[in-house]
């Protein structure tokens, strides 16, 4: 079975049946022994009626004890091996189906990384949920009929084999029934194609539309659309279930004639070796022999409808993957050009936003939205005429934007695993940086509170954080990238007081001659960027210092008093963990995530609001300094 972190291949995209067949052949040896095995253990079953046929021919009738044991035996042993070969038969397709499933979700997961900011677009949130999870379940199961739909075949053949010496009228009726059945059945396999087809697309639509209902809920109930949007999603759902009608009536037909067909064909199978037996054509022991051939082939006639059923759905899924798999990741053009060697200035026209190199820039808005927006452009996650030391972003070759220019989401996914995983990335830090990038977010209090440190596992998403400590984290992950130019959304706004101002302080100090630009509306954080881009819709209306714009902008004063004062009821999240070092400018803390010393710590506390100040004394985690300019005036 393919490895966890295996190479899954490279997938045959020219359509759905050839990425069936990839699938098989890449793991063509159990596939294989897996249709050797079926085969084997279903010829056993069809070989069942020809030994009881014999023990009654040549031991019962003529009352030979001897042959009689002697067959008896040998009906005893073919039931013995064939239990075994079933249990082996199971063991082999399943892991087949196993195989497929992890190869197939490998493919999607690991082109969902590939595509990167083009995923969401080119596809939607519900064509991905329905391509990872249904799609991937149905290709995996549809391969476990690999084996017995060939062993279906095989064992028909046979049973006509072993029936031509007692009739060569059974034998051919067998020989002709089940190409028939095929042509009866064919039709519906086609319609059942078109019919998921349209079933699956309309379930990815009305899956996305899910998304989009939880996600915006708390708008739409507040701009009074909740309703609107409900009706469109009860119409929707109501589409979806009459075209799951359409699917159930196909399939519920082809079940019926699955299970229909053989039985009137073999009944007249059964009908016609009477008629021989009772004419003297055949003996007692071929009439028995024929019932068992005939109560042999219902199986391999169900797995062979089966088969035709699971491979019929399984190519609707399939070519929904090839699909996804043949999206294109945004790629550099040929003649891309190098980026400035040397920091360099990032200028967005549209909303005239500059940033300069080595300085800490500061987006203030009204509209947080605009302000991403403005972020997405510099960061190159889209389209604009943004500009990097002259030059357009979009014509630099893109590995070298991405290695050098980074933005850190507050809503940035966290995935399960350690917490020393969670923040360390692709890079392998040093214990020391990792302290220092702890420290800066001041995160200090989410190592301690967690009984291993680092260490600890946390859960995807950061479940098991609060929403401030899983901001801070995203932070510390966001500083141990180290990128040159550093773009932070929000990357204070679900903290206290205290804690924002000693992120602000740190994060200045820590960043110092790097270019960095966060977006807030606090003034905890305004006040210690070198240059404030004060934003209205979504375009530059000033520029300054916090102190300049305060003085100057009327309205940057009342956005700033604004965000001092949130509306009475107003959801917003903040951080306020009782941890040790949930104040950590105090200074009172333990040093190297170590238990605190008596006597140690300790400096002037944090202070916000008009005309107050925050300062900071030694570093409560791994023994760092106090940091530079905490103590400078808070203006609001």
């Amino acid at each position: 079975m393919i490895d966890t972190y295996a190479d899954p291949g490279t997938p045959d995209r020219r359509g759905g049946w050839r990425f069936l067949w990839w699938l098989v052949t890449r793991q063509a040896g159990r596939s294989v022994t897996g249709a050797v095995v079926a085969s084997v253990w279903m010829g056993l079953m069809a070989l069942t009626p020809y030994l009881l046929s014999r023990a009654i021919d040549d031991g019962l009738e003529p009352g030979d004890g001897v042959a009689l044991a002697g067959w008896t035996a040998a009906v005893l042993g073919a039931g013995v091996i064939n239990a075994g070969l079933g249990v082996v038969r199971h063991r082999t397709m399943t892991k087949v189906r196993m195989d497929a499933n992890f190869r197939t979700v490998k493919l999607v997961v690991e082109h969902a990384a590939r595509l990167g900011a083009a995923l969401s677009r080119q596809i939607g949130t519900g064509e991905i949920v329905t391509v990872g999870v249904r799609d991937v379940d149905t290709i995996s199961t549809s391969l476990t009929v690999v084996g017995p739909g060939l062993a279906a075949v095989v064992t028909y053949a046979v049973v006509a084999a072993l029936l031509l010496p007692v009739s060569v009228q059974l034998s051919g009726v067998i020989l002709l029934g089940v190409p028939l059945m095929a042509v009866l059945v064919g039709p519906l396999m086609s319609r059942l194609q078109g019919t998921e087809t349209g079933y699956r697309e309309r379930q990815s639509v009305l899956t996305a539309r899910i998304g989009d209902l939880a996600g915006g809920l708390r708008v739409l109930n507040g701009l009074g659309g909740k309703g609107l949007f409900a009706d469109a999603f009860r119409r929707d759902s109501q589409k979806l279930r009459e075209q799951g009608y359409r699917v159930g009536s196909v399939t519920s037909w082809i079940q019926a004639l699955g299970m229909g067909l053989p039985s009137v064909f073999l009944a007249a199978v059964t009908w016609m070796a009477a008629r021989l037996a009772a004419q003297g054509a055949i003996s007692i022991g071929e009439l028995v022999s024929v019932y068992g051939y005939v109560a042999v082939l219902v199986l391999p006639v169900y797995f062979f409808i089966d088969c035709a059923y699971e491979l019929s759905r399984a190519v609707v899924a399939a070519r929904r993957v090839v699909r996804f798999l043949s999206l294109e990741p945004d790629a550099s053009p040929s003649d891309a050009l190098d980026a400035p060697g040397s920091p360099a200035v990032l200028h967005d026209p549209e909303s005239g936003v500059r940033v300069v190199p080595g300085k800490l820039t500061a987006l203030a808005g009204a509209r947080p939205a605009e302000s991403e927006a403005v972020v997405d452009r510099l960061g190159r996650y889209a389209a604009s005429d943004v500009t990097w030391g002259g030059v357009r972003l979009d014509e630099i070759v893109l590995s070298q934007v991405r290695e050098r220019i980074l933005v850190a989401d507050h809503e940035a996914d966290l995935f399960a695993g350690t917490l020393r995983e969670l923040v360390r990335g692709r890079r392998d830090p040093a214990e020391e940086t990792i302290a220092t990038a702890v420290h800066t977010a001041v995160a200090d209090d989410i190592v301690l509170g967690l009984p291993g440190g680092l260490d600890s596992a946390v859960d995807a998403q950061g479940r098991s954080l609060s929403g401030g400590q899983r901001q801070r984290v995203r932070l510390v992950r966001a500083l141990l990238a180290d990128p040159e130019v550093l773009l932070a959304l929000e990357p204070t706004s679900a903290l206290d007081a205290h804690t924002e101002a000693a992120v602000a302080t740190r994060l200045r100090a820590a960043r110092s001659g790097r270019t960095t630009v966060v977006t807030s509306t606090s003034p905890l954080v305004l006040d210690r960027a070198d240059t404030v881009c004060f934003l209205v819709d979504g375009k530059t209306a000033a520029t300054g210092t916090h102190r300049e714009l305060l003085g100057t902008e009327p309205g940057y004063r009342a956005l700033v008093a604004r965000d001092m004062e949130p509306d009475e009821g107003e959801d917003a999240e903040t951080d306020t963990d009782g941890a040790a070092d949930a104040h950590p400018e105090t200074g009172a803390g333990p040093a190297a995530y170590g238990r605190p010393e008596p006597g140690t710590g300790a400096a002037a506390g944090t202070g916000t609001g008009v005309g107050g100040s925050a300062t900071a004394g030694s570093s409560p985690v791994f023994g760092a300094g106090p940091v530079a300019g905490v103590d400078e005036e808070v203006v609001l």
